[in-house]
């Protein structure tokens, strides 16, 4: 008989990208994967392995809007009716959700059933919606030591495997990091500008252009950036007579991450998770108005281990990003030291340990009992 695990993500990267890490994982283990989520799946899901897909009806809501937080409620109830005829047809053994409040509806829908259910949670801090089922769920897994905002019972239960990343970034465990030579090529990429990182697109390139003319002379960038900054930051790396590539987007986000010897980012957790697992220094910027500043609870994990800086925006500046960058690109022991230091908290094989987590609480092994 096929063993059937419907994955539960909302439609952003933050929560498809370690879907489908661990559908790639139980698909190689006999699994057939169906995938849960709402209309916006479709925009970043085309190579998601599963065979078949669940459009649910979901919401989410506002604190302290009531009437927000009904319609929530009701669009919820009914993505779980939708996911209650589909399980039916289907019968899953097992069910996963990654959060988001598309990933809501399909874990009501298997309570319901008493149907094998599992969480993970991408950050180091409990998002509202994994908040809200965690104490029902059979199990939960976690990709940071720490899980604030969770409830007592959860964060003493929770299962800690790290937050799957995808073949490509997995492979980047096996390579050592190079450090820059005294007056070898840098290569800084930054990321996150394609998901709204205004600050990142329009600072960046006035940091890098403040540098020395010297370092300069050796940097490459690669930055992603929003399409409406793209113009402005070409001029000014081309002003500074600095060579770049600009884009949107990059898709082979491992190779150049192999090839970087530093990253500015976000620090999501898919992020600094990935940065980890490729053994990169990094400079981070959490996003200031992230819920529960998750966001700065991600980036302390390399921080403290001695892996990134934090850069808080309310303190960043041109100067001092400039300031930062010549200091660490001018120091190649320091980002060896660096690299060293994020690859130490890196969890590569977090994939495979969550489709043992799966695959144990859909045989009833780990996990709450009825």
């Amino acid at each position: 008989m096929r063993k059937v695990a419907v994955v539960a993500a909302g439609g952003t990267g933050g929560h498809l990208f370690p879907a489908q890490a661990l559908a790639e994982a139980l698909i190689a283990r006999g699994w057939t994967i169906v995938l849960a989520s709402d209309e916006r799946v479709a925009g970043f899901a085309g190579d998601f392995p599963a065979e078949r897909r669940i459009a649910l009806s979901a919401a989410t809501y506002k604190p302290g809007d009531p009437i927000g937080m009904a319609r929530a409620g009701f669009a919820v109830m009914r993505g779980a009716l939708q996911a209650r005829a589909a399980y039916r047809e289907i019968g899953p053994h097992v069910v996963v959700g990654f959060g988001g409040y598309p990933s809501a509806p399909a874990l009501v829908a298997a309570l319901w059933e008493r149907r094998p259910t599992v969480i993970h949670e991408q950050n180091a801090v409990m998002g509202r919606a994994n908040r809200k089922l965690a104490g029902r769920v059979n199990t939960v897994a976690c990709a940071f030591p720490t899980l604030l905002k969770a409830p007592p019972k959860v964060v003493g239960r929770a299962i800690v495997v790290g937050n799957p990343v995808r073949p490509p970034i997995r492979a980047l465990a096996e390579v050592p990091y190079a450090p820059p030579t005294a007056e070898g090529p840098l290569r800084l990429l930054v990321t996150g500008g394609s998901q709204g990182a205004r600050l990142l697109s329009e600072l960046v390139p006035e940091a890098v252009a403040a540098l020395p003319d010297d370092l300069k002379r050796r940097l490459t960038v690669q930055q992603q950036t929003r399409q409406e900054s793209m113009e402005t930051a070409r001029r000014i790396y081309r002003n500074a007579v600095v060579d770049a590539e600009i884009a949107p987007f990059f898709r082979d986000m491992a190779g150049r991450l192999a090839a970087a010897h530093l990253v500015i980012g976000r620090a999501g957790a898919g992020s600094v998770c990935e940065f980890a697992v490729a053994g990169k220094p990094a400079i981070l910027v959490p996003l200031a108005i992230a819920l529960d500043d998750d966001q700065g609870q991600n980036a302390r994990l390399l921080a403290e281990a001695g892996g990134a800086e934090i850069a808080r925006e309310n303190q960043l500046t041109v100067e001092s990003l400039s300031g930062a960058l010549e200091k660490l690109l001018t120091n190649p022991a320091r980002l060896a030291r660096m690299a060293a230091a994020s690859r130490s908290v890196a969890i590569p094989d977090a994939a495979e340990r969550l489709a043992d987590v799966v695959e144990q609480t859909a045989s009833g092994k780990i996990g709450l009992r009825d």
